[in-house]
C-alpha cells in the first residue's frame, strides 16, 4: 500500500516551519510529514511538537547526491505525495556590484536549481489531486534594483509555476505560486548584511501564519497564486499598468 506523506523544504524556520505546524493541525488522511532542512537539530525540534508523523531528512537541497537519496527514499517506500512545499530559500539585499559571488549564485542555485530538481524528483510520485505549492515573492512582480538577483530569481520560481501548473492540467495536479510581500521572519536577518530595505517595504509586513493559512486556503481552491495581503494586491496590478522602467526607477531613487 502507498505511504501517503507530504514535503516540504525549508522547515526549520520561517514560513517553511509554519507550513508545518499548519499541515498538522488540518490536513488528514496523512501517513507522514517529510521536513526537509539542513539544520537536523531545528528539524528535530519541531518534529517533536507535531502530532503527525514525521521523517527528519537533514539534507542540502543544493547537492545532486542529496536529491537522489531523496528519489530513492520516495522509491523504496512507495510513497505517493499529497503536498510538496518547496519553502527553501534565501535573499540578500544590495548592489551586484557589491555582494560576493558566492551570495548570488547561492540565490540561483537555492531559489531556482534546487526548487526545479525537488520538483522534478517529487513528481513520479504525484497524482490525481495533489498539490504543488512553491515559494516565490511579490518581488517577482518587477526587477528590483538592490535587490536584483534575488528578485529574479522569484521571477523565475512564478513564471515556473504557472507554466508546470499548466503542463500539469490533464493529470490534476495543481500548482500555487505564492506571492507575498514582506514577511516577519528571520529572512531580513540574512538578506540585511550588506544593505537595508526600503522601509516602505517593512510597513506592509505580514506574519507567516497569514502567509500560509492564505497559501493552503488558496491551493485548496486551486488556484494558480497567492498573495495574501491588498498592499501587495494593488502592487501587483501596478506592476501590469505602468511601464516597469518607472517603476525600477522609482525603487532605485526610494532606495537612495
Amino acid at each position: 500500500m502507498a505511504k501517503n506523506i507530504v514535503i516540504i523544504t525549508g522547515a526549520s524556520s520561517g514560513i517553511g516551519m509554519e507550513f508545518a505546524l499548519q499541515i498538522d493541525a488540518h490536513l488528514r488522511k496523512t501517513d507522514e510529514i517529510w521536513l526537509i532542512a539542513r539544520n537536523r537539530q531545528k528539524l528535530k525540534t519541531l518534529a517533536g511538537g507535531l502530532r503527525n508523523n514525521t521523517r527528519v531528512l537533514a539534507m542540502d537541497i543544493t547537492v545532486d547526491a542529496q536529491i537522489d537519496r531523496l528519489r530513492d527514499m520516495l522509491r523504496e517506500e512507495r510513497c505517493r505525495i499529497r503536498m510538496l512545499v518547496n519553502s527553501a530559500g534565501y535573499g540578500m539585499i544590495g548592489d551586484v556590484a557589491e555582494l560576493k559571488l558566492q551570495e548570488q549564485t547561492g540565490m540561483v542555485r537555492l531559489n531556482c536549481e534546487a526548487l526545479t530538481a525537488v520538483t522534478r524528483c517529487c513528481l513520479p510520485f504525484m497524482s490525481r489531486g495533489a498539490r504543488i505549492l512553491q515559494m516565490a515573492s511579490s518581488a517577482s512582480f518587477v526587477a528590483q534594483p538592490g535587490f536584483a538577483v534575488y528578485a529574479a530569481t522569484k521571477s523565475y520560481v512564478d513564471s515556473f509555476s504557472l507554466a508546470l501548473r499548466e503542463e500539469l492540467k490533464d493529470r490534476e495536479i495543481y500548482v500555487t505560486s505564492i506571492c507575498p510581500g514582506p514577511v516577519d521572519t528571520p529572512f531580513f536577518d540574512i538578506a540585511e548584511r550588506h544593505g537595508s530595505t526600503l522601509s516602505v517595504k517593512k510597513l506592509t509586513l505580514v506574519t507567516p501564519e497569514r502567509v500560509v493559512e492564505q497559501a493552503l486556503r488558496d491551493a485548496c481552491l486551486k488556484r494558480p497564486r497567492s498573495v495574501c495581503s491588498w498592499p501587495i494586491q494593488a502592487f501587483g496590478v501596478l506592476c501590469k499598468i505602468l511601464p516597469h522602467p518607472w517603476i525600477t526607477s522609482v525603487i532605485r531613487t526610494l532606495k537612495g
